[in-house]
């Protein structure tokens, strides 16, 4: 079996972002949240639910060390361990667990956790 060059795990990189790059084109985007789920200022509403057998909670955190891009920190929590998300430019919501599948509200974002992690515990992230 021929040994990989860094030449060639170079151009395999490169391939792989294009391609990645052109899906996110190509994908459909998250369309804005109900307006049932923003408080009159534009920030997302606390929730706390059941999805899927697994507890999911967001909330405005007024103290934490998250700051969004539009400066507004918010907790979302699955099941008690704490899912690290982030707003994006356009108003969409990411998460560790789905980076790439971006969402319309924080709510979205923890049910889209729980679909992708298929009953596993959702582990720490560490903060630095």
């Amino acid at each position: 079996m021929p040994e990989l060059s860094r030449r060639r795990a170079l151009t395999a990189t490169a391939a792989l972002a294009a391609a990645a790059g052109a899906h996110a084109l190509t994908a459909p985007r998250a369309s804005a949240a109900p307006a049932h789920e923003h408080h009159p200022h534009g920030s997302p509403e606390p929730f706390d639910e059941v999805y899927k057998g697994r507890r999911i909670q967001g909330r405005p955190n007024g103290g934490g060390h998250h700051h969004g891009m539009d400066g507004m920190d918010y907790a979302v929590f699955v099941d008690g361990a704490e899912l690290h998300v982030m707003r994006n430019a356009d108003g969409t919501w990411i998460s560790v667990v789905g980076h790439y599948a971006p969402v319309a509200t924080p709510r979205a974002a923890a049910r889209a956790a729980v679909d992708e992690l298929q009953g596993a515990r959702l582990l720490p992230f560490p903060a630095n």
